[in-house]
């Protein structure tokens, strides 16, 4: 883990930062997308309230349902825009708060032990792991996925994501800076 984390750290020393903010005015909640190196990639916050109607609606408890509210939630969206497949791996993935190390994802594992722990039934749990960013993915060219992703932030807090991919036998890295939790 310590050399996979040495590694990376190597690759993310000059990242190309060509982001783009956006915020939609019907909402009021913020996307934050890069393009680079043949992958877009596009965060797009959900709100306190739309993480738990969407889980409420299907059948997780209501401490369930905080418990994952209490995350900052995303859409997480990625896009082969290149001529070659690439590859993601959700476990290289790493966010950091300026001033703190740097996080993994929580990954849909990690959440099935919680679930299970709070008594989730299996058809909540289910639809959660459907709902979530996969945690691997081939894409060819044109071929794109959306899920959840989580991260433990406080809301008033930025932070980084550093984002890896594969392609043509190298890995690459992508970095969307200064992104913000929905507010509550």
């Amino acid at each position: 883990m310590r050399l996979l984390s040495l590694t990376l750290l190597a690759l993310w020393g000059p990242v190309v930062n060509a982001e783009e903010l956006t915020v939609d005015p019907a909402t009021g909640l913020s996307s934050w997308q890069t393009e680079q190196a043949g992958i877009q990639v596009r965060l797009t916050q959900i709100s306190p309230d739309q993480a738990r109607a969407f889980y409420i609606a299907r059948g997780f408890s209501a401490t369930a349902t905080e418990r994952y509210v209490a995350e900052c939630v995303f859409m997480t969206v990625v896009r082969n825009v290149g001529v070659t497949p690439i590859q993601h791996r959700l476990a290289d993935w790493r966010y950091e708060v300026s001033g703190q190390p740097q996080q993994t994802i929580r990954s849909k594992t990690e959440w099935e032990r919680i679930w299970k722990k709070l008594g989730e039934k299996e058809s909540a749990r289910i639809a959660f792991t459907w709902a979530q960013f996969p945690t691997t993915q081939a894409f060819a060219p044109g071929d794109w996925n959306q899920g959840m992703t989580t991260y433990s932030v406080p809301r008033d807090t930025a932070f980084d994501l550093r984002f890896v991919w594969r392609s043509n036998g190298k890995t690459h890295a992508g970095l969307i800076a200064k992104v913000r939790c929905s507010h509550e």
